[in-house]
């Protein structure tokens, strides 16, 4: 193909994405550019394994990946009477969590441990999990994750009583750079009742048990 032809093929490939706010324009325009990445990179577009990488990769990052940057993915989150004056904690704990770093884009694999003291109101269990993954499918970092996952829960439930402990390896770290592959990340974010040592210490206690 000569050089024109290819300006020209781009042209039409990008006035085909202008609607780059539609799931579909977004796929479009990834697509577009991370083929340009893999032609930087001396890859064979034409071999038939690596053909329709962009689009694929496109499809991942918008439907999977960075699912969570949509607001219209974000979950339902119904609540319930606490019928039983249940005061205790309430804690979902080994929660898998994937997401993507911010800075390398390459993966942050760990688990999320969630827990609040129920109130007048109370959430179905999995819906802490669908909290974890809504704010996980992004680029993040743990620290801000972390902290994601305790307001929100804190808005829902209408109580300052949220705690939340991330543990995840960070691929940057072991893929890269010193490239350490068994160090572990831990990240803990506090509030309400589990700031006071008594229950800051239960909590803490319930996650270390089997």
């Amino acid at each position: 193909m000569s050089e024109w032809n290819k300006v020209k093929e781009d042209i039409e490939i990008l006035n085909k994405s202008k609607n780059g706010s539609s799931s579909q324009g977004k796929k479009q325009k990834i697509a577009y550019h991370f083929k340009k990445i893999m032609e930087v990179l001396d890859l064979d577009l034409s071999d038939d394994s690596l053909i329709d990488t962009p689009d694929r990769v496109a499809k991942m990052y918008v439907d999977e990946l960075f699912s969570g940057l949509n607001k219209n993915n974000e979950p339902v989150v119904s609540k319930f009477e606490n019928s039983y004056n249940y005061k205790g904690i309430i804690l979902e704990k080994n929660i898998q969590l994937y997401t993507m770093c911010e800075h390398h884009f390459v993966p942050i694999i760990g688990k999320a441990h969630v827990a609040y003291i129920a109130n007048e109101k109370i959430i179905g269990l999995s819906k802490i999990n669908r909290i974890v993954s809504y704010f996980s499918k992004r680029p993040q970092v743990q620290e801000k994750l972390t902290v994601q996952i305790v307001n929100y829960l804190k808005k829902v439930l209408e109580t300052e009583n949220v705690a939340c402990v991330i543990e995840a390896q960070h691929l940057c770290v072991s893929m890269r750079g010193i490239k350490d592959e068994t160090s572990l990340t831990t990240t803990a974010e506090f509030s309400g009742k589990f700031l006071e040592s008594t229950v800051k210490n239960e909590f803490l206690t319930l996650l270390s048990s089997k």
